[in-house]
């Protein structure tokens, strides 16, 4: 058997039976001792090392293991990302694996092991008033990200009707954080409705009220992304529209001029051919209106052609912008 390193054993963290192990980053050699000490199928422990693995929960006899996710913010980027949370439960004990740094459940635990009336206060005297505290702090975490996300949305409101701005990344942005905490949010709220009779067995209190206030909490940023999904769709075909129309004032302004330029261009184009033509040069130029005679004659064919287009699509209302 591979020999464990001491900086290999997780955390560990003890009030009255109950024993909280917080894992982060798990390697095999950190997850060699659980095999060791706890009944865990070895499919659940790779489980705990993948990070592509769907939010679940396995039943056993005498313990439980789930899989949640949960958003979190890296430094350098502003758009949360789903982070694997992995759980085993069990009568006296509760085991977190965190695949990347879950920043809210890292202080909980060492609040729990530096303040003893915090350790009480989180951890009770079950697993599953435990595993309560950890997913009720992990949605108030959601309801922050909520009141971020919401105030983005007021800032693309305001943007959104101004044509000086564009805005179509930024609404890109922000469909992709409401999807992504849509898919924490949803099956977080399945899961925790079969975690209010399932961690009973492991408790002799009765938890089935904190876990529907849980459940209660989740609805309500369920529904604030709901609602967020729709505004931001709102403002998305706003912003098409807008940018549309923006396009089709320029299109519609590039076809008048290019179609009022249509007689000079054939006036020009004919009068560049060495043909005899009224003012050539073949045929000389006219003088009974001065030296400019011709200049003007090529100026008046050009010109009205133009003057009674304008007069036309004025009529039809072409020049509404």
């Amino acid at each position: 058997m591979t020999k464990i390193e001491h900086y290999d054993q997780p955390d560990s963290i003890t009030n009255k039976n109950l024993t909280w192990i917080d894992i982060q980053k798990p390697t095999r050699k950190k997850l060699q001792i659980l095999e060791g000490k706890y009944p865990f199928h070895e499919l659940n422990i790779e489980d705990c090392l993948s990070k592509i693995q769907i939010p679940k929960i396995d039943k056993y006899q005498d313990h439980i293991f789930i899989i949640l996710h949960f958003p979190t913010v890296d430094k350098d980027m502003s758009i949360p990302r789903s982070t694997q949370l992995a759980i085993f439960a069990g009568h006296n004990y509760l085991i977190t694996v965190q695949q990347g740094e879950l920043k809210p459940i890292t202080e909980m635990f060492n609040l729990c092991r530096d303040n003893e009336k915090q350790r009480e206060t989180f951890m009770g005297s079950s697993s599953g008033y435990l595993l309560h505290s950890i997913i009720d702090l992990m949605v108030e975490d959601l309801l922050h990200v909520l009141m971020k996300l919401e105030g983005n949305l007021d800032d693309i409101e305001d943007l959104v009707f101004d044509e000086k701005v564009a805005i179509a990344r930024d609404i890109s942005l922000l469909r992709r954080e409401i999807t992504t905490l849509r898919r924490v949010v949803v099956p977080l709220r399945r899961i925790i409705l079969d975690l209010t009779k399932e961690m009973q067995r492991f408790s002799e209190e009765d938890l089935t009220d904190y876990y529907d206030d849980v459940r209660d909490h989740t609805e309500k940023v369920l529904e604030v992304l709901e609602e967020s999904k729709e505004t931001i769709e709102i403002f998305k075909d706003t912003d098409f529209m807008l940018s549309t129309e923006k396009s089709n004032k320029i299109l519609s302004l590039l076809t008048i001029l290019f179609t009022l330029s249509i007689p000079a261009t054939v006036v020009g184009t004919y009068y560049g051919m060495n043909i005899r033509l009224p003012g050539g040069i073949i045929t000389g130029s006219s003088d009974f209106l001065g030296p400019y005679t011709s200049f003007i004659i090529l100026l008046i064919i050009a010109i009205v052609p133009s003057a009674v287009m304008v007069l036309y699509f004025k009529k039809l209302g072409w020049f509404g912008w």
